[in-house]
């Protein structure tokens, strides 16, 4: 991811003073991106990462036990399915994606 695909991915956040750093964490190594689907699966997901911020994160979750900062928190999941619609097309066309059922 560039460090502009990562500004652009986190456009909501241009005000906020973490942005820079956001976008150059983003940007500094590969990332894995996917597509979770399923009843609850933004509420499920969410828990299994933890809080934004790690310090603040639930022992076993994904950024309590992994994330080095609250910039460096390892994974990020949308928020609600407004986020997910802007974010999902960010890194997948429509030929990537194949509902189930």
């Amino acid at each position: 991811l560039t460090l502009e695909a990562a500004k652009g991915f986190y456009v909501v956040h241009r005000e906020r003073p973490f942005y820079q750093s956001l976008a150059e964490s983003m940007s500094a190594g590969p990332i894995v991106a996917a597509v979770l689907e399923g009843a609850g699966a933004i509420a499920a997901y969410r828990e299994l990462m933890g809080a934004t911020d790690p310090k603040k994160a639930a022992p076993g979750t994904i950024r309590a036990d992994l994330a080095v900062s609250l910039e460096q928190n390892t994974v990020h999941g949308s928020d609600s399915p407004q986020s997910a619609a802007f974010e999902i097309p960010y890194f997948f066309s429509a030929l990537d994606l194949s509902a189930r059922g």
